[in-house]
């Protein structure tokens, strides 16, 4: 299955965690990043893109400022970080140079990627980088980012660059060998799990949410990852990433690791962005009738099937839909703003005018703006 699943294969995101790329003291680990940017020189030299999603910075400038444990406020994390990307930078400059190969480093925010413009600018710039057959190493951009802009983890943001970048594959190359069905730290009967063909409850459950000294993402994040990217169409491969060749043998269909499959169904690229990317600024509450019709028959949302409306967003902000039992089950873009909808919410469409003095169209949330969950 894994053969034929990789054979048609051309861009991958490699994403590696901090973990991966430090020894035992925290400081860059060279031979190992000497090890990955070997395997990504034998893909380039079989016609596969490689983006790389590197952690790591932090955890480098770390040992720079002389910190003994994982910074805790943001200035020391922005400061770390602005030590470390340079360091982190120059590695795999090093690691790449005998290979012929150049690297350039591209940072982000969540809002580059929320903002549609500036999505299909960075989506521009990878494109062209790969054209000219250089790696893009992308890292958020942790000297200036705060908490209302994070992406989270570097997991998530694989997630994110595996759409933006319209890869085949992504890769989580980690500290262990893949998903276990308990924590092999502290069950030794721990049973690695080589297949999930969909990343249901008890999968996710199963994951926890352990983090490490050095990095912000346990199991329970690389999960959440895959299992957008499945949204995605694409397979995620969770591998151990100092195991040398690791790369390698997991394209050539080894059985190593864990494989996540891509969902039957996926979303559209614009649809992904929408679901995974955006931060809703709002919430609509519809009655049963209205999830009825957005969940099983692809509707656009009316104003009568809205019961309650709460945020503060505008016209064609990104709102969570909710049902009557507060869980949310779909995201969209609104063609009306809070307001706006408030006054509308369970009256006709037909009313619109009426109600507003104005239309911008017949409904709250259009079918072709809206994601079910």
């Amino acid at each position: 299955m894994r053969k034929k699943l990789l054979k048609g294969v051309k861009r991958v995101v490699v994403k590696i965690g901090s973990r991966v790329l430090t020894d035992d003291d925290g400081a860059l680990d060279m031979t190992v990043i000497g090890s990955i940017c070997n395997d990504i020189a034998a893909l380039r030299g079989q016609g596969v893109q490689v983006v790389v999603v590197s952690s790591g910075a932090i955890a480098a400038g770390r040992s720079e400022l002389g910190l003994l444990e994982k910074p805790k406020t943001i200035p020391q994390k922005q400061a770390a970080a602005a030590i470390g990307q340079t360091r982190l930078m120059r590695a795999y400059e090093e690691a790449m140079k005998p290979h012929g190969l150049k690297v350039a480093q591209v940072l982000l925010t969540s809002e580059d990627l929320a903002s549609r413009q500036r999505f299909l600018n960075a989506r521009a710039t990878v494109d062209t980088l790969l054209g000219f057959g250089i790696i893009p190493v992308i890292n958020e951009n942790d000297t200036v980012v705060v908490d209302e802009i994070k992406f989270g983890d570097n997991d998530n943001l694989s997630a994110l660059v595996t759409n933006m970048a319209e890869a085949d594959l992504l890769m989580i190359l980690t500290d262990i060998e893949g998903l276990y069905d308990a924590d092999p730290r502290t069950d030794p009967a721990a049973q690695l799990i080589p297949l999930v063909r969909s990343v249901t409850r008890d999968i996710e459950r199963m994951a926890g949410g352990a983090v490490s000294a050095v990095g912000t993402g346990g199991m329970a994040t690389k999960v959440a990852a895959a299992k957008k990217a499945a949204r995605n169409g694409a397979p995620t491969m969770l591998l151990l990433g100092k195991q040398a060749g690791i790369i390698i043998n997991a394209m050539e269909g080894s059985e190593v690791g864990t494989l996540f499959l891509p969902a039957a169904a996926g979303l559209n690229r614009r649809k992904h962005w929408l679901a995974y990317t955006l931060k809703p600024a709002g919430r609509i509450t519809v009655d049963d009738g209205a999830r009825e019709v957005l969940q099983k028959k692809g509707r656009s949302l009316l104003p009568s099937g809205v019961v309650q409306v709460e945020g503060r967003f505008d016209r064609g902000g990104c709102v969570r839909i909710c049902g009557l039992d507060g869980k949310e089950f779909a995201r969209g873009l609104a063609d009306y703003s809070v307001t706006e909808i408030a006054k509308l919410a369970g009256r006709k469409s037909k009313e619109i005018e009426e109600v507003l003095g104005y239309r911008y169209g017949d409904v709250i949330v259009h079918r072709d703006n809206l994601v079910v969950l």
